[in-house]
């Protein structure tokens, strides 16, 4: 028989993707390689700080209302969907992220935090980016003449 919990730590320690737990108040409790290789701040640096550490500041107030909400009545409705928004990395650079968010809960179905898992899609973002500009100019060319 599989010992449940050393797979889970296997899964979660070695996934490319970020796997970040914040409890109730937001505070990071956990952070794994993913994590430190897509935000680079290692688990110790990360670990017991507020989830500021990587929501750029013009989006900490909506971050917040929002993270709030979920915790006071322990339902979201982003629990399905892919969220595609900003972050910022330990080395200031802000980068493009989609992620899940998974609310977990108690045997009682009190709120105790969200798990994010991320991905960076800066990459994807950028070229994107630059074919929504290269179309534009088309379609204006193409007006003009």
């Amino acid at each position: 028989m599989w010992e449940y919990e050393w797979l889970c730590q296997q899964i979660v320690e070695k996934s490319a993707d970020a796997i970040i737990f914040a409890d109730h108040d937001g505070i990071i409790r956990l952070w794994n390689a993913g994590a430190k290789a897509i935000l680079g701040y290692t688990a110790e640096e990360a670990l017991d700080q507020s989830l500021d550490l990587i929501v750029p500041e013009k989006l900490r107030n909506r971050h917040w209302e929002g993270y709030r909400k979920v915790m006071a009545t322990g339902r979201t409705k982003y629990g399905k969907e892919t969220l595609a928004v900003p972050a910022i990395t330990k080395g200031g650079n802000r980068i493009s992220i989609e992620f899940t968010i998974v609310l977990v809960t108690n045997d009682s179905g009190e709120p105790l935090g969200t798990a994010a898992i991320i991905r960076d899609v800066t990459e994807r973002f950028l070229k994107q980016k630059e074919l929504r500009k290269r179309l534009a100019e088309l379609e204006q060319r193409e007006k003009k003449s």
